[in-house]
């Protein structure tokens, strides 16, 4: 990762090695039932980048997130992140390893009885054991940067649907997480709502150093925050490379139609 990026403590609080390999993914494969999903999959990403999945629909680059997030689990493989074993790997460690990665879902998932500054702080108070104090301090600094300041004590159903989303991306960053991933983050959101959420993910990437792991339809940002572009299909990286080089000069037949229907 590039050494001129501004390092803000309050947002990216890891202790991460940059440039530094953080996650890896070893030969694995995921099915479900006889469709086979992911294919035996390598790859890994290098902490502080941000890597976008790209690919038709099924082609196994959600069962990547929800598989970091260990909400299901590989057949075989190895996943492995900063240096510890996620997968296979004892039901402690894999809670440890696990407060590592933040997610922010297709859906906001937020809770409705909570107002925004509880539904920000619940996590750090009681997995992190953060003081109240501290997290309502963090939670209000993170709605700053999500243009949300004047929104603390709404509750979910008061808010818009962007609203919502930036929310739960102020959620996933107040767990202090080294991988932040988005799983097609903009999807559930009125056309005229995507552009500010996708404002708020552009300002994380350009001034934080916390590593991202997109999985997106929406091109143009994939160009403009990623390090790196990964072609999926049928379970397996067809290709990979800089953004300005999958989306202008494509190697693969593949990736060549996949883009002309996208873009």
């Amino acid at each position: 990762m590039s050494t001129d990026t501004q390092h803000s403590p309050d947002m990216n609080p890891s202790d991460k090695r940059p440039g530094g390999e953080l996650i890896r993914l070893e030969q694995v494969t995921k099915r479900f039932g006889d469709h086979t999903v992911l294919d035996h999959l390598d790859f890994s990403v290098d902490a502080g980048k941000h890597v976008t999945l790209i690919g038709p629909s099924g082609s196994g680059k959600t069962t990547i997130l929800r598989l970091l997030m260990t909400l299901t689990k590989p057949d075989e493989g190895t996943i492995t992140v900063d240096g510890e074993r996620l997968f296979p790997a004892p039901e402690k460690q894999v809670r440890e390893v696990r407060k590592k990665i933040g997610m922010v879902f297709q859906q906001f998932n937020l809770f409705p009885n909570m107002t925004v500054l509880r539904n920000i702080t619940e996590a750090p108070v009681t997995v992190l054991g953060m003081s109240k104090d501290e997290a309502e301090e963090r939670a209000r600094g993170l709605l700053e940067l999500v243009g949300l300041t004047d929104q603390v004590d709404k509750h979910p159903a008061q808010l818009s649907g962007g609203q919502q989303q930036r929310v739960a991306i102020a959620r996933a960053l107040a767990m202090r997480p080294q991988v932040l991933l988005l799983d097609e983050v903009t999807s559930a959101l009125d056309p005229e709502l995507v552009a500010g959420v996708l404002d708020v993910l552009r300002d994380i990437a350009r001034s934080t150093d916390i590593t991202m792991l997109c999985v997106t339809h929406e091109m143009n940002f994939a160009r403009d925050i990623s390090d790196q572009v990964l072609m999926f299909d049928s379970g397996r990286v067809i290709e990979a490379g800089a953004p300005e080089k999958i989306f202008s000069d494509p190697e693969q037949d593949r990736t060549r139609e996949f883009l002309s229907a996208v873009l």
